[in-house]
Protein backbone atom coordinates (compact mmCIF):
# COMPACT_ATOMS: atom_id res chain seq x y z
CA UNK A 1 0.00 0.00 0.00
CA UNK A 2 1.00 3.38 -0.12
CA UNK A 3 1.20 6.01 2.29
CA UNK A 4 -0.14 9.68 1.69
CA UNK A 5 3.28 11.29 0.76
CA UNK A 6 3.85 8.71 -2.07
CA UNK A 7 6.27 6.57 0.21
CA UNK A 8 5.78 2.94 0.47
CA UNK A 9 4.92 0.70 3.46
CA UNK A 10 5.89 -2.71 4.14
CA UNK A 11 3.14 -4.12 6.39
CA UNK A 12 3.59 -7.89 7.97
CA UNK A 13 -0.08 -8.83 9.18
CA UNK A 14 -0.64 -11.85 11.52
CA UNK A 15 -3.28 -12.04 13.86
CA UNK A 16 -2.75 -11.30 17.24
CA UNK A 17 -2.17 -14.13 19.44
CA UNK A 18 -0.95 -16.39 16.11
CA UNK A 19 2.22 -15.31 15.77
CA UNK A 20 5.35 -14.16 17.16
CA UNK A 21 5.76 -10.58 14.44
CA UNK A 22 4.72 -7.59 15.72
CA UNK A 23 2.35 -5.37 12.35
CA UNK A 24 5.14 -3.83 11.15
CA UNK A 25 4.27 -0.25 9.74
CA UNK A 26 7.39 0.80 7.65
CA UNK A 27 7.43 3.64 5.11
CA UNK A 28 10.20 3.10 3.01
CA UNK A 29 12.36 4.63 0.27
CA UNK A 30 12.32 8.12 2.13
CA UNK A 31 15.73 8.86 3.75
CA UNK A 32 18.00 7.21 1.35
CA UNK A 33 19.27 10.85 -0.67
CA UNK A 34 19.04 12.65 2.86
CA UNK A 35 21.08 10.10 4.98
CA UNK A 36 23.95 10.35 2.26
CA UNK A 37 24.92 14.18 3.51
CA UNK A 38 27.12 14.24 6.51
CA UNK A 39 27.48 17.49 8.66
CA UNK A 40 29.77 18.69 11.27
CA UNK A 41 27.55 19.66 14.41
CA UNK A 42 28.12 18.73 17.93
CA UNK A 43 26.47 15.75 19.36
CA UNK A 44 24.15 16.10 22.62
CA UNK A 45 25.63 14.98 25.51
CA UNK A 46 24.65 15.29 29.27
CA UNK A 47 25.72 16.59 32.35
CA UNK A 48 24.17 17.46 35.52
CA UNK A 49 22.44 20.82 36.35
CA UNK A 50 25.10 23.58 37.30
CA UNK A 51 23.17 23.30 41.05
CA UNK A 52 24.64 19.99 41.60
CA UNK A 53 27.94 19.04 40.04
CA UNK A 54 30.79 21.59 40.01
CA UNK A 55 33.25 19.89 37.79
CA UNK A 56 32.42 19.62 33.57
CA UNK A 57 32.56 16.07 32.44
CA UNK A 58 34.19 15.91 28.98
CA UNK A 59 31.70 16.23 26.22
CA UNK A 60 32.31 14.11 22.99
CA UNK A 61 31.78 15.90 19.42
CA UNK A 62 31.37 13.87 16.32
CA UNK A 63 29.58 14.20 12.86
CA UNK A 64 26.23 12.88 12.62
CA UNK A 65 23.96 12.30 9.77
CA UNK A 66 21.35 15.06 8.64
CA UNK A 67 18.20 13.81 7.39
CA UNK A 68 14.48 15.37 6.99
CA UNK A 69 12.18 12.65 8.45
CA UNK A 70 11.61 9.10 9.73
CA UNK A 71 8.15 8.64 9.64
CA UNK A 72 5.07 10.29 9.17
CA UNK A 73 4.36 11.61 13.01
CA UNK A 74 1.81 9.62 14.49
CA UNK A 75 -1.25 11.77 15.71
CA UNK A 76 -0.25 12.50 19.09
CA UNK A 77 -1.62 16.05 19.82
CA UNK A 78 1.39 17.37 20.08
CA UNK A 79 3.33 16.05 16.46
CA UNK A 80 5.21 18.15 14.24
CA UNK A 81 7.30 17.17 11.02
CA UNK A 82 10.12 18.87 11.11
CA UNK A 83 13.87 17.75 10.32
CA UNK A 84 15.99 16.52 12.84
CA UNK A 85 18.49 18.69 14.08
CA UNK A 86 21.94 18.04 15.43
CA UNK A 87 22.64 21.08 16.89
CA UNK A 88 22.02 21.32 21.20
CA UNK A 89 24.50 22.67 24.03
CA UNK A 90 24.34 21.46 27.17
CA UNK A 91 25.02 23.57 30.71
CA UNK A 92 28.48 22.81 32.62
CA UNK A 93 28.11 20.09 35.50
CA UNK A 94 28.96 21.24 38.95
CA UNK A 95 29.31 19.85 41.96
CA UNK A 96 28.35 21.02 45.56
CA UNK A 97 29.62 18.16 48.94
CA UNK A 98 27.86 19.11 52.13
CA UNK A 99 31.17 17.80 53.97
CA UNK A 100 34.01 15.41 53.72
CA UNK A 101 35.77 12.79 56.25
CA UNK A 102 39.28 11.28 55.28
CA UNK A 103 39.12 7.58 53.63
CA UNK A 104 40.91 4.72 56.25
CA UNK A 105 42.18 3.27 52.93
CA UNK A 106 43.35 5.86 50.53
CA UNK A 107 47.13 7.10 50.35
CA UNK A 108 47.59 10.97 51.70
CA UNK A 109 47.14 13.73 49.20
CA UNK A 110 49.87 16.18 48.19
CA UNK A 111 48.63 19.65 48.33
CA UNK A 112 49.85 23.91 48.01
CA UNK A 113 46.27 25.25 48.15
CA UNK A 114 44.21 26.47 51.36
CA UNK A 115 42.87 24.26 53.89
CA UNK A 116 38.76 24.88 52.75
CA UNK A 117 39.69 23.99 48.96
CA UNK A 118 41.88 20.96 49.74
CA UNK A 119 39.02 19.68 51.93
CA UNK A 120 36.42 20.26 48.87
CA UNK A 121 38.69 18.99 46.14
CA UNK A 122 40.41 16.28 48.17
CA UNK A 123 39.86 13.00 46.22
CA UNK A 124 41.08 10.47 48.89
CA UNK A 125 38.12 11.89 51.41
CA UNK A 126 34.56 10.60 51.73
CA UNK A 127 31.38 12.76 51.15
CA UNK A 128 28.14 13.20 52.58
CA UNK A 129 25.67 15.98 51.20
CA UNK A 130 22.08 16.16 52.04
CA UNK A 131 20.32 18.93 50.21
CA UNK A 132 19.04 21.46 53.07
CA UNK A 133 16.12 22.53 50.98
CA UNK A 134 14.81 18.55 50.58
CA UNK A 135 12.33 16.86 53.28
CA UNK A 136 14.58 14.23 54.30
CA UNK A 137 11.10 11.81 54.02
CA UNK A 138 10.66 12.73 50.73
CA UNK A 139 13.79 10.84 49.54
CA UNK A 140 11.96 7.28 49.71
CA UNK A 141 14.20 5.75 46.31
CA UNK A 142 18.30 5.34 46.23
CA UNK A 143 20.55 4.47 43.49
CA UNK A 144 24.00 2.34 44.94
CA UNK A 145 26.47 1.49 43.58
CA UNK A 146 29.33 -0.89 45.34
CA UNK A 147 32.13 -1.88 42.98
CA UNK A 148 35.94 -1.36 43.11
CA UNK A 149 38.41 1.71 41.37
CA UNK A 150 41.16 1.94 39.82
CA UNK A 151 42.55 2.62 42.70
CA UNK A 152 45.35 1.09 44.83
CA UNK A 153 45.55 1.42 48.36
CA UNK A 154 48.65 1.15 50.51
CA UNK A 155 48.27 -2.11 50.45
CA UNK A 156 48.34 -2.26 46.92
CA UNK A 157 45.18 -3.75 46.62
CA UNK A 158 42.01 -2.35 44.50
CA UNK A 159 39.77 0.12 46.66
CA UNK A 160 36.24 -0.56 47.10
CA UNK A 161 33.68 2.01 46.82
CA UNK A 162 29.67 2.72 48.24
CA UNK A 163 28.29 5.49 46.01
CA UNK A 164 24.33 6.60 47.21
CA UNK A 165 22.43 9.18 45.50
CA UNK A 166 18.43 9.45 44.93
CA UNK A 167 17.56 10.52 40.65
CA UNK A 168 17.78 14.09 42.09
CA UNK A 169 20.86 14.15 43.94
CA UNK A 170 19.21 15.70 46.66
CA UNK A 171 21.33 13.02 48.55
CA UNK A 172 24.95 12.28 47.94
CA UNK A 173 27.43 9.73 49.51
CA UNK A 174 30.40 8.08 48.89
CA UNK A 175 33.02 5.64 51.25
CA UNK A 176 35.86 3.99 50.67
CA UNK A 177 36.68 0.41 51.07
CA UNK A 178 39.53 -2.09 51.85
CA UNK A 179 39.03 -5.09 49.45
CA UNK A 180 38.78 -7.54 52.55
CA UNK A 181 35.53 -5.92 54.11
CA UNK A 182 33.28 -6.55 51.03
CA UNK A 183 30.07 -8.07 51.98
CA UNK A 184 26.31 -7.76 52.92
CA UNK A 185 27.31 -7.04 56.21
CA UNK A 186 28.96 -3.94 55.49
CA UNK A 187 26.74 -2.93 53.14
CA UNK A 188 23.73 -3.26 55.10
CA UNK A 189 25.60 -1.11 58.09
CA UNK A 190 26.73 1.23 55.50
CA UNK A 191 22.93 1.93 54.48
CA UNK A 192 22.33 2.11 58.43
CA UNK A 193 25.10 4.69 58.65
CA UNK A 194 23.79 6.68 56.13
CA UNK A 195 20.33 7.18 57.68
CA UNK A 196 22.14 8.28 60.42
CA UNK A 197 24.85 10.40 59.49
CA UNK A 198 21.91 12.57 56.93
CA UNK A 199 18.59 12.00 59.32
CA UNK A 200 16.90 10.35 56.74
CA UNK A 201 14.51 7.25 56.56
CA UNK A 202 15.35 3.95 54.91
CA UNK A 203 14.33 3.98 51.43
CA UNK A 204 11.35 1.79 50.46
CA UNK A 205 13.48 0.96 47.33
CA UNK A 206 17.54 0.94 46.30
CA UNK A 207 17.96 0.81 42.89
CA UNK A 208 21.73 -0.61 41.33
CA UNK A 209 22.96 -1.87 38.22
CA UNK A 210 25.41 -4.60 38.38
CA UNK A 211 24.62 -7.96 38.41
CA UNK A 212 27.58 -9.44 39.84
CA UNK A 213 26.45 -7.43 43.16
CA UNK A 214 22.93 -8.52 43.04
CA UNK A 215 23.31 -11.26 45.89
CA UNK A 216 25.17 -8.96 48.46
CA UNK A 217 22.72 -5.96 47.75
CA UNK A 218 19.82 -8.29 48.07
CA UNK A 219 20.43 -9.89 51.28
CA UNK A 220 21.56 -6.55 53.05
CA UNK A 221 18.23 -4.87 51.18
CA UNK A 222 15.91 -7.33 52.60
CA UNK A 223 17.45 -7.26 56.06
CA UNK A 224 16.52 -3.93 56.31
CA UNK A 225 13.29 -4.05 54.82
CA UNK A 226 14.28 -2.37 51.63
CA UNK A 227 13.12 -3.61 48.05
CA UNK A 228 16.00 -4.09 45.78
CA UNK A 229 15.70 -2.93 41.99
CA UNK A 230 17.68 -4.08 39.58
CA UNK A 231 17.94 -1.30 37.11
CA UNK A 232 19.83 0.55 34.38
CA UNK A 233 17.47 3.30 34.91
CA UNK A 234 20.14 4.23 37.47
CA UNK A 235 20.99 7.32 35.44
CA UNK A 236 21.60 10.15 37.66
CA UNK A 237 24.22 6.85 39.68
CA UNK A 238 25.66 6.48 36.19
CA UNK A 239 26.39 9.68 35.25
CA UNK A 240 27.93 10.77 38.35
CA UNK A 241 29.89 8.06 38.44
CA UNK A 242 31.03 9.40 34.85
CA UNK A 243 31.48 12.87 36.22
CA UNK A 244 33.96 11.53 39.63
CA UNK A 245 36.19 9.52 37.08
CA UNK A 246 37.42 12.58 35.54
CA UNK A 247 37.46 15.14 38.93
CA UNK A 248 37.99 12.60 41.64
CA UNK A 249 39.74 9.02 40.35
CA UNK A 250 41.84 10.36 37.86
CA UNK A 251 43.44 12.78 40.90
CA UNK A 252 43.55 10.20 43.20
CA UNK A 253 47.17 9.11 43.87
CA UNK A 254 46.53 5.59 43.71
CA UNK A 255 44.81 6.16 40.33
CA UNK A 256 45.69 2.94 37.95
CA UNK A 257 45.34 4.12 33.88
CA UNK A 258 43.88 1.68 32.02
CA UNK A 259 42.47 -0.38 34.55
CA UNK A 260 39.97 -2.37 33.28
CA UNK A 261 36.73 -2.20 35.29
CA UNK A 262 36.25 -5.45 37.55
CA UNK A 263 32.39 -5.73 37.16
CA UNK A 264 31.62 -5.05 33.12
CA UNK A 265 28.10 -4.39 32.51
CA UNK A 266 26.06 -7.65 31.00
CA UNK A 267 25.33 -7.17 27.43
CA UNK A 268 23.32 -10.71 26.44
CA UNK A 269 21.99 -11.98 23.48
CA UNK A 270 18.67 -10.87 22.80
CA UNK A 271 15.71 -13.66 23.72
CA UNK A 272 12.32 -14.07 22.41
CA UNK A 273 9.92 -11.38 23.71
CA UNK A 274 6.93 -13.12 26.45
CA UNK A 275 3.67 -13.57 24.89
CA UNK A 276 2.01 -10.53 27.34
CA UNK A 277 4.58 -8.11 25.81
CA UNK A 278 3.27 -7.92 22.17
CA UNK A 279 1.88 -5.55 20.92
CA UNK A 280 -0.10 -5.38 17.04
CA UNK A 281 1.76 -2.66 15.26
CA UNK A 282 4.77 -0.33 15.48
CA UNK A 283 6.68 2.29 14.15
CA UNK A 284 8.87 4.91 14.27
CA UNK A 285 7.84 8.13 15.27
CA UNK A 286 9.07 11.39 16.69
CA UNK A 287 8.16 14.43 19.08
CA UNK A 288 9.38 18.02 18.90
CA UNK A 289 11.85 18.27 22.13
CA UNK A 290 9.57 21.08 23.74
CA UNK A 291 6.54 18.30 23.50
CA UNK A 292 9.35 15.58 25.27
CA UNK A 293 9.66 18.14 28.02
CA UNK A 294 5.72 18.81 28.52
CA UNK A 295 5.09 15.38 28.40
CA UNK A 296 7.73 14.66 30.89
CA UNK A 297 6.38 17.16 33.05
CA UNK A 298 2.75 16.06 33.13
CA UNK A 299 3.48 12.43 33.16
CA UNK A 300 1.87 11.29 36.49
CA UNK A 301 -1.34 13.12 35.67
CA UNK A 302 -1.70 12.76 31.96
CA UNK A 303 -0.64 8.70 31.65
CA UNK A 304 -1.40 5.80 33.99
CA UNK A 305 1.35 3.90 33.03
CA UNK A 306 5.30 5.36 32.15
CA UNK A 307 8.48 7.02 33.49
CA UNK A 308 9.80 9.87 32.76
CA UNK A 309 13.14 11.36 33.19
CA UNK A 310 14.51 14.85 35.24
CA UNK A 311 15.45 16.76 31.78
CA UNK A 312 16.53 19.63 34.29
CA UNK A 313 19.13 17.76 36.55
CA UNK A 314 20.23 15.95 32.99
CA UNK A 315 21.35 19.40 32.01
CA UNK A 316 19.64 18.53 28.69
CA UNK A 317 19.75 21.78 26.49
CA UNK A 318 18.32 21.18 22.87
CA UNK A 319 16.66 23.29 20.51
CA UNK A 320 12.74 22.82 21.58
CA UNK A 321 11.98 22.02 17.85
CA UNK A 322 14.56 19.57 17.67
CA UNK A 323 12.55 16.24 16.84
CA UNK A 324 13.35 13.14 19.83
CA UNK A 325 13.03 9.39 17.72
CA UNK A 326 10.54 7.69 19.79
CA UNK A 327 8.80 3.90 18.85
CA UNK A 328 5.05 3.85 18.79
CA UNK A 329 3.71 0.60 19.88
CA UNK A 330 -0.36 -0.02 19.12
CA UNK A 331 -2.61 -2.35 20.39
CA UNK A 332 -5.87 -3.29 21.20
CA UNK A 333 -4.22 -4.62 24.76
CA UNK A 334 -2.77 -1.36 25.12
CA UNK A 335 -4.01 -1.13 28.85
CA UNK A 336 -3.01 -4.08 29.82
CA UNK A 337 0.51 -4.42 27.33
CA UNK A 338 0.94 -0.71 29.03
CA UNK A 339 0.67 -2.29 32.72
CA UNK A 340 2.67 -5.01 31.91
CA UNK A 341 5.23 -3.13 30.57
CA UNK A 342 5.20 -0.50 33.70
CA UNK A 343 5.96 -3.51 36.03
CA UNK A 344 9.69 -3.46 34.34
CA UNK A 345 12.53 -1.12 34.44
CA UNK A 346 12.48 0.06 30.98
CA UNK A 347 15.79 1.31 30.20
CA UNK A 348 16.19 1.64 26.41
CA UNK A 349 15.47 0.87 22.81
CA UNK A 350 18.22 -0.18 19.95
CA UNK A 351 17.44 -0.70 16.53
CA UNK A 352 19.27 -3.66 15.32
CA UNK A 353 20.32 -3.19 11.65
CA UNK A 354 22.59 -6.48 11.79
CA UNK A 355 19.94 -8.94 12.80
CA UNK A 356 16.79 -6.68 11.50
CA UNK A 357 15.35 -6.02 14.70
CA UNK A 358 14.72 -4.05 17.31
CA UNK A 359 15.73 -4.76 20.61
CA UNK A 360 14.43 -3.62 24.25
CA UNK A 361 16.46 -3.48 27.01
CA UNK A 362 14.67 -4.15 31.12
CA UNK A 363 16.29 -4.46 34.01
CA UNK A 364 20.11 -4.84 34.30
CA UNK A 365 20.80 -7.88 32.25
CA UNK A 366 17.52 -8.93 29.89
CA UNK A 367 17.37 -7.90 26.22
CA UNK A 368 14.15 -8.95 24.02
CA UNK A 369 13.70 -8.91 20.28
CA UNK A 370 10.66 -6.35 20.44
CA UNK A 371 10.18 -6.53 17.10
CA UNK A 372 11.56 -7.21 13.69
CA UNK A 373 11.30 -6.06 9.96
CA UNK A 374 12.48 -7.25 6.47
CA UNK A 375 15.83 -6.77 6.22
CA UNK A 376 16.24 -4.47 2.79
CA UNK A 377 18.25 -1.47 2.02
CA UNK A 378 15.15 1.14 2.85
CA UNK A 379 14.32 -0.20 6.16
CA UNK A 380 18.36 -0.90 6.81
CA UNK A 381 18.02 2.88 5.98
CA UNK A 382 15.26 3.89 8.08
CA UNK A 383 16.79 2.06 10.74
CA UNK A 384 19.84 3.60 10.68
CA UNK A 385 18.54 6.94 10.87
CA UNK A 386 16.50 6.56 13.69
CA UNK A 387 19.71 4.77 15.68
CA UNK A 388 21.60 8.03 14.25
CA UNK A 389 18.60 10.53 15.30
CA UNK A 390 19.34 9.33 18.99
CA UNK A 391 22.87 9.66 18.91
CA UNK A 392 22.26 12.92 17.39
CA UNK A 393 19.89 13.37 20.80
CA UNK A 394 22.49 12.02 23.24
CA UNK A 395 20.79 9.37 23.76
CA UNK A 396 17.24 10.39 24.32
CA UNK A 397 14.27 8.51 23.23
CA UNK A 398 10.54 7.20 23.96
CA UNK A 399 8.36 4.60 24.05
CA UNK A 400 4.57 5.23 23.72
CA UNK A 401 1.75 2.40 23.76
CA UNK A 402 -1.65 3.37 21.84
CA UNK A 403 -4.61 1.47 21.24
CA UNK A 404 -4.26 3.08 17.36
CA UNK A 405 -1.26 4.28 15.54
CA UNK A 406 -4.05 6.93 14.66
CA UNK A 407 -5.25 7.83 18.12
CA UNK A 408 -4.21 10.96 19.47
CA UNK A 409 -3.78 9.39 23.09
CA UNK A 410 -1.32 7.47 24.62
CA UNK A 411 -2.17 4.93 26.98
CA UNK A 412 1.95 4.57 28.36
CA UNK A 413 4.63 6.62 27.69
CA UNK A 414 8.59 6.14 28.62
CA UNK A 415 11.23 8.66 28.12
CA UNK A 416 14.66 6.48 27.75
CA UNK A 417 18.24 7.42 28.01
CA UNK A 418 20.77 5.55 26.71
CA UNK A 419 23.96 5.60 28.06
CA UNK A 420 27.77 3.93 27.59
CA UNK A 421 28.36 1.62 30.36
CA UNK A 422 30.44 3.64 33.23
CA UNK A 423 34.19 4.16 33.17
CA UNK A 424 34.53 2.46 36.03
Amino acid sequence: MTDEGGGERAIAENEEGGGNTMHIVLPIGELNENLQTKVSSPMASLSFSPSRIRHPPVQSHKSTPNFNSLLKPIKFPFHLCRPFSTKSQLKPSKYSPNSVSESSVSLPLEADTTEDEEEEDDPTADMTYLDPETDPESITEWELDFCSRPILDIRGKKIWELVVCDDSLSLQYTKYFPNNVINSITLKDAIVSICDELGVPLPDKIRYFRSQMQTIITKACKELGIKPIPSKRCLSLLLWLEERYETVYMRHPGFQKGSKPLLALDNPFPTELPDNLYGEKWAFVQLPFSAIKEEAASLETTFAFGASLDLDLLGIEIDEKTLIPGLAISTSRAQPLAAWMNGLEVCSIEADIARACLTLSVGISTRYIYASFKRTPETANEAEAWEAAKKAAGGLHFLAIQDDLDSEDCVGFWLLLELPPPPV
